[in-house]
């Protein structure tokens, strides 16, 4: 059972990433196109957003939080490494649409989009943690003094260690926050699509804003409340997240167009029609 779990959620992590993608297909007819291009977005968004943190923010922020009181730094972490996400994802989403998919503008094609870019995270996710179990399994039993360097040695004994001391309910939680995940990604896509059509950039600040707010949450609840009710925090969000996609759902054609009865005779005869309406009308 221990084994049978931890392999099955790298498993469900993928297949949740391919399965936002199959279902957003099937109910609303889109094309897979549109995926690929939310999955390159994100990967093209990271090239820029790992280096940022790694050679500008986090030197920063450890001279700042050396210098800050232990609560506050995290706070400060949590939510620079958040704006940091939010910054660099979202305005990869707003480029795109802005320069790449020029026709995407409808309510479907926002899910599809977010799909791609939340599905390739959990898919990548997924693998790397899929590897990772593998990694582990393996080395259990066997005698690490010949495989990892002395200095090494009590940091990959612990690994292990906390490896197989997690339940098979905090297993799955790496599935859960996939989930959690796609249903952000598919919203922020939704967000940043109205800055297209309400044409106001307000919407691209509140996806960066609202992207800031899920990560700094899950940065600083993880060190403090602990992984279970963190999720169950961001569970929350994944209810947020739900409510901001059905709120721009638009409504059902067949419900807007209301058919109109045709004119009677005696209406028709008392239309004032002008001589400019006659020729105007060659060319509707």
């Amino acid at each position: 059972m221990n084994i049978f779990v931890r392999v099955l959620n790298p498993i469900l992590m993928i297949l949740t990433g391919l399965a936002a993608g199959v279902i957003v297909s099937k109910q609303r007819d889109v094309k897979w196109n549109l995926y690929g291009i939310g999955a390159l977005t994100f990967i093209a968004s990271q090239i820029f957003h790992i280096p940022f943190n790694i050679w500008v923010l986090n030197p920063v922020l450890q001279e700042f939080t050396s210098i800050t009181p232990q609560g506050a730094a995290l706070l400060i972490l949590a939510v620079a490494l958040g704006l940091s996400a939010g910054f660099f994802e979202e305005t990869a989403r707003y480029l795109v649409y802005r320069f790449g998919i020029k026709d995407a503008r409808e309510w479907k094609d926002a899910l599809m989009f977010g799909a791609g870019h939340g599905g390739i995270e959990a898919i990548l996710l997924g693998l790397l943690a899929f590897l990772s179990v593998l990694q582990l399994i393996s080395l259990t039993g066997q005698d690490l003094s010949h495989i990892v360097p002395e200095d090494q040695l009590p940091l990959a004994q612990a690994q292990i260690t906390s490896f197989w001391e997690i339940p098979w309910y905090g297993v799955l939680l790496g599935t859960v926050e996939r989930a959690i995940a796609l249903c952000f990604h598919i919203a922020a896509s939704v967000l940043v699509l109205q800055a297209f059509q309400k044409r106001n950039v307000v919407w691209l600040l509140a996806a960066i804003g609202f992207h800031a707010l899920l990560d700094a949450i899950a940065v600083y609840g993880f060190q403090i409340w602990g992984a279970y009710l963190t999720e169950g925090a961001l569970a929350i969000f994944t209810l947020l997240s739900l409510g901001i996609i059905f709120l721009f759902r638009p409504k059902d054609k067949q419900q807007e167009e209301i058919p109109l009865a045709p004119p009677t005779l005696s209406e028709i005869r008392h239309m004032d029609v002008t001589t400019d309406q006659i020729e105007e009308s060659k060319y509707a």
